[in-house]
């Protein structure tokens, strides 16, 4: 492992156990057992290396997860919409639920409200997330696989619908026990449900 990776990794037990508003270049420095200007000489700030925990943690679970872009030109009728999106939601449900990304994943949604690293991981991820279903879209329509008036507007519906199901359904794992007690168990059609609806209304009919 390269020392950023240490550095990353590090970081981000710090900020399991203690939070992370609270994490220091000193105590990663520490933790490390490096002095702090060997710290400054791979990032020159705390908010710098939280920004790339996030795109390494992301990178290394898709790679883990062997999650590949989509293939426009393989998009084709004879694939239901209905199968083209749950496939998309599918790998970046498991993207987001892969250890240490979920693990990433409680620390800044927790913090998003008082660290600006934090909210603007959060607006990177949702942004990223709205444009490569609107690339997706885009696509669909080309290949009179779905009938968008607006692709834009459906594909930012789609996004954050997608996002607030599965935060809901990581909220209920971190909770599991706790909602099984309380009749709170999760629904695990409701992203399908939402998934067949949005077919229901888009698909290509002809």
């Amino acid at each position: 492992m390269d020392r950023k990776a240490e550095i990353i990794n590090a970081t981000l037990e710090l900020a399991s156990e203690y939070g992370l508003a609270t994490v220091s270049m000193n105590q990663i420095a520490e933790k490390l057992g490096i002095t702090k200007p060997a710290l400054y000489k791979h990032f020159a700030s705390r908010e710098e290396i939280i920004k790339s925990m996030y795109s390494f943690l992301r990178g290394q679970a898709k790679q883990n997860l062997n999650v590949s872009e989509i293939n426009y030109d393989m998009l084709s009728k004879d694939i239901s919409l209905e199968k083209i999106l749950t496939q998309m939601v599918e790998s970046y449900r498991n993207l987001c639920t892969n250890s240490d990304m979920f693990r990433f994943y409680k620390i800044i949604i927790s913090q998003r409200t008082v660290d600006t690293a934090a909210a603007e991981i959060m607006i990177m991820e949702t942004k990223a997330m709205i444009d490569s279903t609107k690339k997706l879209f885009y696509a669909l329509q080309v290949k009179h696989i779905a009938d968008f008036y607006d692709a834009d507007a459906a594909a930012v519906s789609f996004a954050m619908t997608v996002h607030s199901i599965i935060d809901f359904e990581c909220d209920l794992m971190q909770l599991e026990k706790e909602a099984k007690e309380a009749g709170n168990v999760s629904d695990e059609s409701m992203m399908q449900n939402f998934i067949n609806e949005f077919c229901r209304i888009y698909e290509c009919k002809a």
